[in-house]
């Protein structure tokens, strides 16, 4: 159930990224037009494809997480024997679900700090608040979905 689901999620992410990134194209074209069409750069087009390219790239590491798509390096740890591999793996885990927790608590005190003040992006005028807070879902996703992964090891019993 929960696996269906997160796959569901993970494909609406990935069709949201899609269309950020075909919106951070139009941008980026509508603003060379008026560039050097009409000598007149579109204002914060270039803040608004950075806040597109945030977005997407801490979204997008969400549903590479979930499909265990990550690039790594796995010589060594292919080589292990299968017990090794197996606390290796556990050890991965337990690292991804620490990390993703403390970058997470992070994160939501920097989002927070800054929703407090009120600051403002410098061009388009939005709260900068939103982008940082980019961060802080997706390692919340990345600490919860590791979560999930050692729950099921855990139910699946030792060695695995």
């Amino acid at each position: 159930m929960i696996e269906r689901l997160a796959d569901r999620f993970t494909r609406a992410v990935e069709r949201l990224v899609a269309y950020a990134l075909v919106l951070a194209v139009l941008v980026n074209f509508a603003n060379v037009v008026a560039r050097y069409g009409f000598h007149r750069p579109l204002l914060g087009a270039d803040e608004l494809q950075v806040l597109l390219m945030v977005w997407m790239t801490f979204l997008g590491v969400v549903v590479v997480t979930w499909r265990r798509m990550h690039l790594r390096m796995d010589l060594v740890a292919e080589r292990l024997p299968a017990p090794a591999r197996a606390w290796l793996r556990l050890a991965e885990a337990l690292a991804t679900a620490a990390l993703g927790a403390l970058v997470l608590g992070e994160s939501c005190r920097y989002v927070a700090q800054m929703f407090a003040v009120g600051r403002r992006s410098d061009a388009l005028g939005l709260p900068v608040w939103i982008p940082h807070a980019a961060v802080a879902i997706a390692f919340g996703l990345i600490a919860l979905i590791a979560v999930y992964r050692l729950a099921r090891r855990a139910a699946r019993g030792p060695g695995t």
